[in-house]
């Protein structure tokens, strides 16, 4: 039998082309607190959607729980030795996992934060958020206008996240008490307000039981609380069936920042005033828009004017507009939700 040694040499170059093709195909990883949040399900979803339009392999990996950073560094780990260009994380553990973060940019990867800065922010390469300063701002400048002259005698409940001062609590607490007018002491520090119409802080673990137990504490402190602030809309709807259980639903003013569907849809019911809303699938999609761009010109991305990460955007969502504050409805609202 004669050998067709053209033929062989042409299979031999179409797998060479194939295989170069496929090593010039950016690896890009996503790595999650978790898989069952909604906000991170729609980040997962702005990834694959932005990864397959721009011709890229995108790698998915979630810890088991919210906290678990050991499955993160496995993830990580499993990037680095697949040759991968980039890195998207929201970090379970901001600080614990810095030493393996800077084993991939040493070994030359991008690494962008996602949501949650690192401990310290500069261990990675950027991170792309919401400004949760500004979301705070914002209910807090809508709550002021809303209540007009009453404002003056506001009496104001802080249903914040946790005692332990992280960032994007922080952050939006702050943010809401200057939107609302009230002198802040030191910005980066909860609870240290002086202005008598604040009643207390209370912490809610972001959950809904937390919220009603946190609302139950302060109106046993003031029972003439009228503003409530909360770190996110599980809090804001605990915090709500607490006022129900007093009869107070229908004299209470809350606010709160996610901009989850569920948020949205008690806009519409009035459980909650205004809420800020992220933008999880931008912040995803801008993400790996940048790795690939990183990975083509060796181009990093640039923070947003006047800040230290990349803000991806924040928009208010109420059904009461108020004068000089930019708003949505909730009907538009529910166009651009996530969960």
């Amino acid at each position: 039998m004669k050998f067709n040694y053209r033929k062989l040499a042409c299979l031999v170059a179409a797998g060479a082309l194939s295989t170069a093709a496929m090593a010039e195909t950016p690896i890009i990883g996503l790595i999650t607190k978790t898989n069952t949040n909604p906000f991170f399900v729609k980040m997962k979803e702005g990834a694959q959607e932005k990864a397959a339009e721009l011709g890229v392999e995108l790698r998915t990996f979630a810890g088991r729980y919210d906290g678990d950073n050991e499955t993160q560094v496995q993830a990580i780990e499993n990037l680095i030795a697949s040759g991968a260009k980039g890195i998207l994380i929201t970090p379970s553990d901001t600080a614990g996992i810095v030493p393996t973060i800077e084993k991939a940019r040493e070994a030359g990867l991008l690494v962008i934060a996602l949501d949650t800065p690192l401990s310290p922010a500069s261990a990675a390469d950027m991170t792309f958020a919401t400004d949760n300063f500004k979301a705070g701002e914002m209910i807090g400048m809508w709550a002021k206008a809303k209540m007009g002259d009453k404002a003056d005698d506001a009496k104001i409940a802080l249903l914040d996240l946790s005692t332990s001062q992280i960032t994007v609590d922080v952050a939006r607490n702050q943010g809401f008490l200057k939107g609302f007018g009230i002198d802040l002491n030191d910005p980066n520090q909860m609870g240290d307000e002086t202005d008598s119409r604040i009643v207390g802080n209370d912490v809610t673990q972001g959950s809904e039981e937390g919220g009603r137990r946190a609302m139950e504490n302060l109106l046993q402190k003031d029972p003439g609380v009228n503003l409530v602030y909360t770190i996110n809309e599980p809090a804001a709807a605990g915090a709500y069936e607490a006022l129900k259980s007093f009869g107070m639903e229908k004299d209470v003013l809350i606010v709160s920042v996610d901009g989850g569907c569920p948020g949205v849809r008690n806009i519409q019911d009035g459980v909650i005033g205004a809420t800020s809303m992220q933008f999880p699938l931008k912040m995803a999609s801008e993400g790996v828009s940048a790795i690939v761009e990183f990975a083509k010109s060796g181009t990093r991305p640039s923070a947003s004017s006047g800040l230290d990460f990349y803000d991806t955007g924040v928009q208010l969502i109420t059904d009461e507009p108020a004068s000089g504050v930019n708003s949505v409805t909730s009907k538009t609202g529910l166009s651009m939700c996530w969960g």
